[in-house]
C-alpha cells in the first residue's frame, strides 16, 4: 500500500512591509494568487489619550515653559 502525505488545510505567511504606503496595492496583488482565501493587515494598537501622554513622558517628548509667553515662543520659534 502507498503513503500519501497530506497538504496542510491551510497555512500563514508573514511579510514585512517597508513601505507602508504599498500596502493597498501588496494586498490586492496576493490576493490575487490561486489559493489565497483571505489577506488581513493586522491594525496597530490605538491608544488612549492618556496612554499616549504617559508613553510621551517615558520617551521624552515633554518640553518644559517658564510661563505662557515662553511656551508661545517655543511653540512659534
Amino acid at each position: 500500500m502507498a503513503h500519501v502525505a497530506t497538504m496542510p488545510v491551510e497555512g500563514q505567511i508573514l511579510v514585512n512591509i517597508e513601505d507602508m504606503s504599498m500596502i493597498k496595492d501588496i494586498k490586492k496583488a496576493i490576493s490575487l494568487l490561486k489559493g489565497v482565501g483571505k489577506v488581513t493587515v493586522p491594525r496597530s494598537k490605538r491608544y488612549s489619550s492618556y496612554e499616549q501622554s504617559l508613553r510621551d513622558i517615558e520617551e521624552g517628548r515633554v518640553y518644559e515653559a517658564k510661563d505662557v509667553d515662553d511656551l508661545f515662543n517655543q511653540c512659534l520659534a
